[in-house]
């Protein structure tokens, strides 16, 4: 009886502290006027950036929480903190960024999603974020063990943070119709924003390559907190972006000349794809084409539709880097990838997987990373960021 009373107490306890901890995380949320909650298959960190940039600049008092390549909190300041975590990613640890911007007195919470389960998409946002003005980059095939299988399921989880009575801005431009229809009936007005409102004379000026379609959404959602269009594209360009951000690198070896592309962030195929195919069309087409795919050991479907998008596409050399590459070799050979233009360089250092890559590299080629910025993806991508243009 006494073990049934003890039991009964450290419950009821439990849940008043819930109830508690419930209530003052709501007293938080109503204290930040503005509450930015990002979503969407590609581009979130970028577009989280951008508008922060652009928020700040308008005067706006903002704390910025990214995902990423790595989480970082960015102060109104623009100085950048990285987020500790003793474990897994953890959706509770966006409670800690909405405490202490509330803390800080913030005009803007803008914060970018890490949930892929959709349950927890859906707590994210009508629980813990509660969003003023909610933002879908866009709907691809990607995490489809978790969201998928077909596309249409990978929207329906997507939409799941589609905020209650605010604004919805969304560079989607093929399932408009299904948003509207979500939208409406959580009486959110939607905002499609369109590439061609950013002409390239708009992109000149970034360190990086960044997408119109990205910036026209950055672009939207400031327009609609009264900042000046033309303020706020020259902070963009000034923003630090994300480390996954497509880069290009000039790499020389001995008399061998090589553009490398940091493109490990578009992990989905059809991203993946798009990127390939901007690439050429500016490099041209006398180049040897190399991809180089770094894998994941957990992310195995990953690298099956990386591999699949990769045989559709006319290229010289296939690098296998990472782990499981034998793996991964085996599939690439099932998709009729001939065995002379496959290489595996597996997990080793970046100075020795550099040195297996080069005797099969032409005078004049581009090498673009597709994978994972995990496993050795970063750590190889700043091997070539920090020693290009060398002899």
């Amino acid at each position: 009886m006494e073990s049934f009373t003890i039991i009964i107490t450290l419950t009821a306890v439990l849940i008043f502290y819930g109830v508690v901890e419930y209530v003052r995380h709501q007293r938080h949320l109503q204290s930040i006027p503005v509450r930015i909650h990002v979503n969407g298959t590609r581009g979130k960190s970028s577009v989280t950036r951008l508008i922060g940039a652009g928020l700040r600049a308008g005067g706006y008092t903002t704390i910025t929480k990214v995902t990423g390549t790595f989480p970082r909190m960015i102060l109104n300041d623009g100085t950048e903190v990285a987020v500790p975590r003793k474990e897994k990613a953890n959706i509770l640890e966006q409670l800690a960024i909405v405490k202490y911007c509330a803390q800080q007195k913030a005009d803007v919470l803008l914060i970018e999603c890490m949930a892929l389960q959709p349950v927890y998409q859906r707590i994210t946002e009508h629980q813990m974020i509660k969003a003023t003005h909610g933002v879908l980059t866009n709907i691809r095939m990607d995490h489809l063990d978790v969201m998928g299988p077909r596309l249409e399921n990978v929207a329906e989880a997507l939409s799941l943070t589609i905020p209650k009575r605010a604004k919805l801005f969304t560079a989607e431009d093929r399932l408009t119709g299904f948003l509207e229809k979500k939208s409406k009936k959580l009486k959110t007005e939607m905002i499609t924003a369109q590439k061609d409102t950013v002409d390239p004379k708009d992109m000149e000026g970034f360190t990086y390559f960044e997408h119109p379609e990205n910036v026209a959404l950055a672009l939207a959602l400031c327009s609609s907190l009264k900042i000046d269009r033309t303020l706020a594209l020259e902070a963009m360009k000034k923003t630090l972006p994300d480390e996954g951000a497509l880069r290009r690198y000039r790499y020389i070896y001995q008399d061998k000349h090589v553009h490398f592309y940091n493109a490990l962030a578009a992990n989905d195929p059809e991203s993946s794809m798009m990127i390939w195919n901007n690439i050429r069309e500016m490099e041209g087409e006398e180049k040897q084409y190399v991809i180089l795919l770094n894998a994941r050991k957990d992310r195995k479907e990953r690298s099956e539709q990386l591999v699949h998008s990769s045989s559709k596409l006319k290229f010289d050399l296939l690098v296998l880097s990472g782990e499981n590459v034998d793996l991964v070799r085996a599939m690439a050979l099932k998709k009729s990838i001939p065995g002379n233009k496959i290489i595996t360089v597996g997990q080793k250092e970046p100075e020795q997987q550099a040195a297996a890559i080069f005797p099969h590299i032409r005078k004049d080629a581009v090498m673009v990373a597709f994978g994972n910025m995990g496993a050795g993806g970063a750590e190889l991508s700043k091997y070539f960021e920090e020693n290009h243009q060398t002899q």
